[in-house]
């Protein structure tokens, strides 16, 4: 049909190349032999399918992998590796995608090398295929290859990728003639082409034989059941440019003027994708007319897909697109196509996550004074919908902050973006892409000097350095997190980045500087009298005084700490401190002090009724009993601590099997 699928319309028959499949597969057999061991490679085997975009390369290479699913019996995966348009996708990107399909985690701002490795290790171990659609050259497809014979890579090509080895490339030109009417014929029924066989070679031949172009010519024939195959070829003889060229030309020119227009702005879809909202947003037209022009579209072979309601501009028609886009629409009117779909996204994602919240909720109630088009029936769906657009979602924040003119609109997208993420995923796993996300919002935020979002990004992205145990990457984020504070004159900020510097440098083990900057932190929420972080930053300062030896000052700290607890009626936290107290008093040598302590928290915990914190301590002070050679005490509260351990399981038990039933 056209890159994706040489076939009719809604099918998935696949038209002629079979000796192009024969050699392909008779290239599997040849493989293997290293030239001076003798011996199979050790890397996967590559196959490459060259051809200029529209000649039915990916269609090839997908029938391939199809027909060789019994050999290589651990799946299919396919990567795109270069955007609608032209443009290459960044490597590391392509393997964020693979990751993903191989349901492999990846680390939160992993660097290219980690990510590639992690794909080749994926794959090292399975027999699979892989599907390399449109690479622009070997660098780009090279880190993707795992060392492993079992292996096969499809390669999918303008030309050769010099600089992988032991390649020999399938060149593609046009279908055969009798192939080439076959594909004529899904679109056209066989009367047409039957009572005029010899016009219909001669529209074949006027279409160089190049799938797309057939597709295309067979989409105008079909809308036009009474004109004859011989009055198409005249028409497009009469054209100028190369064959892909024309039959687009009249297949856009025969549209109605607003379809026509519709199709047009398609090209401005991320990733080339569209459902009934994208389209119906770049148009300016209803949802329910959208999926009607889109369904039209495919049956004329301009787009691809649909099965999900989800359609696909092929990448070949991407370039002819933007060229009529420029010549017939205005730049203002593109922009404000451009602007329509983001805010349509926005209002979709800030619905998405709206669904999670409880009923009864601001959010809720906004949400059903939504039109009903953009409101999800319940949280399932919502999911589902963002599992299913990530991809779109994602490029649709890239291409918002690439464009330059829409960043106010581009910094509500990654917001919402961002908390319909987390809605729906936890912070935890869908760190990988807010990742991404905390970066693109420091893009904007530089390019336009806003130091309150520059120090919002820094942070979150500091956070998940931090997380991942890139520590001085962290460190350095948090030092540029707190000048842009300071500039924005955000105390929020300016406190949060001088206590994450200390905590930095407290997990690099310079307990020096981790005081220092907790004590400046300290200090400002002195200032300020913010009393629950006074007693967590008292903590902080006592835990790195107790690492360093200084018992005294880790004293007071912890004391302190205790005190801020106490007034603020936080009993669980007034007795973890008292235990903090405890277990310095015991390093400095004073454990009948250390003892009193102890028991003066297990008593407190006991007050806030926090089972687990009660346990511990009874466990921390049977531990300080047999120091001071006490057994008897000791064995006492280890009783203790196993039996309210015991009725803190069986209230899980009781808990976990009321809410089953």
């Amino acid at each position: 049909m056209t890159d994706q699928a040489v076939a009719a319309a809604g099918s998935r028959q696949f038209f002629g190349r079979q000796r192009e499949l024969k050699a392909l597969r008779a290239d599997i057999e040849r493989t293997g032999l290293d030239t001076l061991t003798g011996r199979k490679a050790p890397r996967a085997r590559v196959l490459l399918v060259a051809g200029k975009p529209g000649s039915g390369r990916t269609a090839l290479a997908e029938e391939l992998a199809a027909g060789l699913s019994d050999r290589y019996p651990d799946g299919i995966f396919r990567a795109r590796l270069t955007e609608p348009g032209g443009d290459p996708v960044p490597t590391a990107r392509v393997a964020q995608e693979l990751l993903a399909a191989l349901g492999v985690a990846e680390p939160p701002g992993a660097a290219e090398d980690e990510l590639t490795e992690l794909v080749r290790s994926a794959l090292g171990a399975r027999r699979s295929v892989l599907v390399l659609d449109d690479a622009v050259d070997a660098e780009q497809a090279d880190p993707l290859i795992p060392d492993n014979p079992d292996f096969l890579v499809i390669g999918v090509a303008r030309g050769p990728l010099t600089g992988i080895p032991d390649v020999r490339p399938c060149t593609l030109g046009g279908l055969d003639p009798k192939s080439a009417i076959e594909l004529l014929t899904a679109f056209t029924g066989s009367v047409r082409v039957t009572v005029d066989p010899q016009a219909a070679e001669t529209l074949v031949e006027e279409c160089g034989g190049l799938p797309s172009a057939v597709v295309l010519a067979g989409g105008w024939l079909s809308s036009r059941p009474k004109s004859s195959v011989a009055d198409l070829a005249k028409r497009l003889r009469a054209l100028a440019g190369d064959p892909l060229t024309r039959a687009f030309l009249l297949a856009h020119d025969g549209l109605p003027a607003t379809a026509a227009r519709i199709l047009r702005f398609l090209c401005l879809a991320p990733l080339g994708r569209a459902d009934a909202h994208t389209a119906s947003a770049l148009a300016g037209c209803s949802v329910s007319a959208a999926a009607t022009t889109l369904a039209d579209f495919a049956a004329l072979g301009l787009l691809e897909g649909g099965e999900d309601g989800q359609y696909q501009v092929p990448g070949h028609l991407v370039p002819l697109l933007r060229a009529q886009l420029e010549e017939r629409d205005r730049p203002a009117e593109v922009q404000l196509a451009r602007a329509r779909m983001l805010e349509r996204t926005v209002r979709l994602l800030q619905s998405c996550r709206a669904v999670t919240e409880p009923e009864g909720s601001p959010a809720r109630r906004k949400l059903s004074g939504l039109p009903r088009a953009l409101r999800f029936p319940h949280t399932a769906a919502a999911a589902e919908w963002l599992d299913s657009r990530q991809a779109f979602l994602l490029a649709a924040a890239r291409l918002a902050v690439a464009d330059g003119e829409l960043d106010t609109l581009a910094r509500r997208l990654v917001a919402s973006l961002v908390r319909a993420l987390a809605a729906h995923r936890g912070a935890e796993a869908a760190a990988p892409q807010l990742y991404g996300l905390h970066r693109l919002v420091l893009d904007v935020a530089e390019r336009r000097g806003l130091h309150r979002e520059r120090a919002a990004a820094l942070l979150n992205l500091a956070d998940l350095d931090a997380r991942t145990g890139r520590t001085n990457e962290a460190l350095l984020r948090y030092r540029s997190a707190l000048d842009a504070g300071r500039a924005a004159n955000d105390p929020y900020a300016t406190g949060r980045a001088m206590e994450s510097v200390g905590g930095s440098y407290q997990e690099l083990g310079d307990w020096q500087r981790a005081g220092d900057w907790y004590g400046r932190a300290l200090a400002q929420r002195l200032a300020r009298d913010e009393r629950p972080d006074q007693a967590r930053l008292y903590g902080r300062l006592g835990a790195v005084h107790t690492y360093a030896g200084r018992y005294g000052e880790a004293l007071r700290n912890w004391r302190a700490a205790a005190a801020g607890h106490r007034r603020l009626d936080d009993l669980p936290g007034y007795a973890r401190a008292l235990s903090e107290a405890a277990r310095v008093q015991e390093y400095a040598g004073r454990p009948e002090e250390s003892l009193r302590t102890c028991e003066e928290a297990v008593e407190w915990a006991r007050r806030a009724q926090d089972t687990r914190l009660q346990a511990a301590l009874q466990l921390r002070l049977a531990d300080t009993l047999d120091r001071l050679g006490d057994p008897a005490a000791a064995r006492l509260h280890r009783a203790a601590a196993d039996r309210l351990l015991e009725t803190e399981r069986s209230a899980y038990e009781i808990r976990s099997g009321s809410s089953e039933d």
